[in-house]
């Protein structure tokens, strides 16, 4: 019986971190689809070798980064992906900016606005936050806080429930806040 058991606990364990990696790679193919609709040939387009990089950094399988820049192409299937900026309130005030690449804008909304309702924060209109951040010229999104909002330790334990709930969407690439 204790082969079994032990078994068990590995199967449980390899589970967990096989749907991690299933997770971090989907989010990486969206990534390359989108750099690939600017020309699928990484040598001439840094955007694409980058996020090409990015997926061998975290071995990601090569017939995956094929079929996603296969697929910006319009030789591979499925469904068209856009990228999105949502904008939001968490615990505490704290600004929020959330950034993903999704084939389903109206599905991808209503999951945001869920997650923030069940944690406490407010989605907040296209604007109302992002003054509250300044964009940095680097190859990919590099948003800084210009004012930083202080945060206790309770409003932090719940943003950070937040920002972890946010971070396991799988259509949520990065975010950005102005906690301090």
């Amino acid at each position: 019986m204790s082969g079994h058991n032990k078994w068990s606990q590995i199967k449980r364990q390899k589970g967990v971190s096989d749907a991690k990696k299933s997770q971090v790679f989907s989010k990486l193919a969206k990534i390359i689809t989108l750099a690939a609709r600017k020309g699928d040939k990484p040598e001439s387009n840094s955007e694409l070798r980058a996020a090409i990089e990015k997926g061998r950094q975290a071995n990601m399988p090569a017939d995956n980064i094929e079929r996603a820049v296969k697929k910006a192409s319009g030789t591979g299937e499925g469904a068209q992906l856009e990228e999105l900026r949502f904008e939001a309130y968490g615990p505490g005030g704290v600004a929020i900016i959330i950034e993903g690449i999704t084939d389903s804008r109206n599905r991808t909304v209503a999951e945001i606005k869920h997650l923030l309702s069940q944690h406490n924060a407010k989605w907040a209109e296209s604007g109302s936050v992002i003054w509250a951040f300044e964009k940095i010229a680097l190859p990919t999104s590099g948003w800084t806080a210009k004012h930083t909002t202080e945060v206790n330790e309770m409003d932090g334990e719940a943003l950070g429930k937040l920002l972890e709930a946010l971070d396991d969407h799988e259509d949520v690439q990065e975010i950005y806040t102005n906690a301090l």
